[in-house]
C-alpha cells in the first residue's frame, strides 16, 4: 500500500497575522483536510512581512513554495478545491513566495529565516546557518570575536547607532567579578516591529547573539527585555530559551565549551521612557523606570552596578551571520559608515505595508514606491516620519537622500531603528507637531527640567500658534524651546522631542498659519 503524500503548508503565527485571524485559518485548515482525508504537516512560521497579504499561506511544492493571501478562514475550502495542496491556480494565489517583487528585491541578512522555519525548532534553525556563528565564537577569544564585530562596522540599530564592537570592548576590558548581557526589547516606537518579528520569527538568532556577546565579554547572564504589549514574543522568547538550554547551547556550559551563560526574560514596564537604556536598566532592577544621569556609562557601571553590554533585539540578532560568514561579507553592505543591512518598516497610510530588509543607501522614495506602492488612501504623499514618534518629517525634497546614518543626520533627521510612517496631503502637520509636544509629557519620567516642563509649555505655545495668538512671537518662542529641550535634557525623550515639531515647522509652515517658508526659516 502506498504512503499518503505529506504536504507541509505553513501558515503565520506573527502577531500581524494572528490579529487578521490566522490561527482561524489554520483551524479552517485542519479541519477540512480531516473531513477530506488529506494529510498534511501544518507548520505555523513566521512573517514574511508582507502585512498587506496576511494571512499569508505557503504551500511547499516542487517549484517551491507557492503564496496564497490575505487568506481568511472562509477562503479555505475554495482553496483545497482550487489544488491548494498542489499549488493550483486561485485568485488569491500570488505565485512562488521568493519571486514576488516585495521580497524578491531585498537584501534578507537578519531576517534570512524568519517566515521560512518553524521558529521553536531547533533543527530548521541548524538546517538554516544556524549556531554556525556561536561555533565559530567558540573557536576565538573573546577579543578576536570583538575584533570581527568591529571589522563588520556593525552599529547599534536601536536608533543611537554607536559602534557595537567599541561597546563589547569597553566591556570586555573592564575589571570585575560579574558581567551582563542586556538586550533591550521595548520597542515602542511608532510603526516600528522588527524587534517583535525577530523574537516570534527567529528567536534562537537572538540567543546566538546575545551568546556571542556573552563569550566576547565574559558575561555570565543576560535578560531580555521585552515590552509588556508583546506577550506572544514574551512566550516565544522564554519557550526558545527553555529549548535552548536543554540542548546544551544556554546553561553552565555552552555547547561543552565551560562558558556559562544563563538567560532570562523580563517583561518590562510599560512605559516608553524605558526604551532608554539607563531607565530600563533601573526597570529590571526592580525599580521606577527613570533615566541616570551619565557619566558613569553602563558599558562600565551598568546592571546592579557592573559593565553590561545593552544593544537592541537587531544589533545582537546580527552577529550570527557576522561570525558565521565573516566581518567583510557584512561590511560588504552599506554605504559609507554604515554598513550591513537594516530592517526598514513600512506603516502608516501606505499601500503596501510591511518590512523591508536593504542594504543602507537606498532612498525614501524607492521605499515608499518601489516597496510600498504609494498611499493607501491613493491620494498623495505629503510627510514621512522617520525614526519613531521623536523622529523628523522629511518633505519630498529629501526622498532622494540616501538612507545612511550620516546623510541624515546632516539634514537633522534621524534614521533610528528603521520605523517608517507615511501620512498623505490630508495630515495637519501642526497638530502632529503638537501630539509630538504631548506625547513627551506624558511619556517624561520627570527627572529634568527641559523634557518635563519644557513638552508641557510645548503643547501650549503650539496650540497658541496654530489659533494665531501673537503667531510671529509664539514661534521664536517655540524654537527657542525646542533648543532648551535638545541641549538640556537628560535623554533622547527630551532632547529628541524637537525634531519633529522643528521638522514640521520648517518644511510645512502653511500648517501653522504662516503664509511663506521664509516666515519659517531657522
Amino acid at each position: 500500500m502506498t504512503s499518503a503524500i505529506v504536504t507541509r503548508v505553513f501558515v503565520p503565527r506573527d502577531s500581524a497575522a494572528l490579529a487578521v485571524g490566522a490561527d482561524e485559518v489554520a483551524e479552517a485548515l485542519r479541519h477540512e483536510c480531516q473531513c477530506r482525508g488529506l494529510t498534511v504537516e501544518l507548520v505555523r512560521n513566521g512573517s514574511r512581512g508582507l502585512f498587506w497579504l496576511e494571512t499569508l499561506v505557503e504551500v511547499q511544492t516542487p517549484q517551491g513554495r507557492i503564496a496564497y493571501g490575505p487568506v481568511e478562514a472562509a477562503d479555505v475550502p475554495g482553496l483545497l478545491d482550487a489544488g491548494l495542496l498542489q499549488g493550483g491556480e486561485h485568485p488569491l494565489r500570488q505565485g512562488v513566495t521568493e519571486q514576488i517583487p516585495f521580497l524578491a528585491l531585498q537584501e534578507r541578512l537578519t531576517f534570512r529565516r524568519v517566515g521560512i522555519i518553524d521558529p521553536l525548532s531547533l533543527a530548521d534553525y541548524e538546517a538554516h546557518e544556524g549556531w554556525a556563528g556561536l561555533r565559530r565564537a567558540l573557536s576565538l577569544d573573546g577579543s578576536a570575536i570583538i575584533q570581527e564585530m568591529l571589522h563588520s562596522g556593525l552599529r547599534g540599530r536601536g536608533g543611537a547607532a554607536f559602534p557595537a564592537g567599541i561597546k563589547w570592548k569597553t566591556v570586555r576590558e573592564a575589571k570585575a567579578d560579574q558581567k551582563y548581557i542586556v538586550c533591550n526589547a521595548d520597542e515602542g516606537d511608532s510603526g516600528t516591529y522588527s524587534d517583535r518579528m525577530t523574537m516570534e520569527g527567529d528567536p534562537f538568532m537572538l540567543i546566538e547573539g546575545m551568546t556571542i556577546a556573552a563569550l566576547a565579554v565574559g558575561a555570565t547572564d543576560g535578560y531580555i527585555y521585552i515590552r509588556s504589549e508583546y506577550p506572544h514574543a514574551i512566550a516565544t522568547m522564554n519557550e526558545a530559551i527553555a529549548r535552548a538550554t536543554a540542548a546544551g547551547f544556554l546553561g553552565d556550559s555552552v555547547c561543552g565549551s565551560g562558558h556559562a551563560f544563563h538567560l532570562e526574560v523580563r517583561k518590562a514596564a510599560g512605559s516608553y521612557v524605558c526604551g532608554e537604556e539607563t531607565a530600563m536598566l533601573e526597570s529590571i532592577e526592580g525599580k521606577r523606570g527613570v533615566v541616570r544621569a551619565k557619566p558613569p556609562l553602563p558599558a562600565l557601571s551598568g546592571l546592579f552596578g557592573q559593565p553590561t553590554v545593552i544593544n537592541n533585539v537587531i544589533t545582537f540578532a546580527s552577529a550570527p551571520i557576522i561570525m558565521a560568514r565573516g566581518a567583510q561579507a557584512y561590511r560588504d553592505f552599506g554605504v559609507g559608515r554604515s554598513h550591513g543591512t537594516l530592517p526598514f518598516q513600512l506603516a502608516g497610510n501606505i499601500k503596501h505595508g510591511g518590512l523591508v530588509e536593504k542594504a543602507f543607501g537606498l532612498t525614501l522614495r524607492e521605499l515608499l514606491y518601489g516597496f510600498g506602492g504609494g498611499t493607501a488612501s491613493g491620494r498623495p504623499i505629503k510627510a514621512v516620519q522617520v525614526g519613531g514618534p521623536l523622529g523628523a518629517y522629511v518633505p519630498e525634497s529629501q526622498w532622494d537622500v540616501p538612507l545612511d546614518y550620516e546623510a541624515y543626520a546632516a539634514m537633522g533627521a534621524v534614521v533610528g531603528h528603521g520605523g517608517i510612517v507615511v501620512h498623505d496631503d490630508t495630515a495637519d502637520l501642526s497638530q502632529l507637531a503638537r501630539y509630538a509636544m504631548e506625547f513627551c509629557a506624558i511619556e517624561s519620567c520627570g527627572k529634568c527640567t527641559p523634557c518635563r516642563i519644557g513638552s508641557t509649555r510645548g503643547v501650549e505655545v503650539i496650540d497658541r500658534i496654530r489659533s494665531n495668538q501673537n503667531r510671529a512671537e509664539q514661534v521664536i518662542l517655540l524654537r527657542d524651546l525646542c533648543d532648551t529641550m535638545t541641549h538640556g535634557s537628560l535623554c533622547a525623550m527630551g532632547g529628541m522631542t524637537p525634531f519633529p515639531v522643528l521638522s514640521a515647522l520648517n518644511h510645512y509652515p502653511q500648517d501653522f498659519g504662516l503664509a511663506a517658508p521664509d516666515q519659517a526659516a531657522a
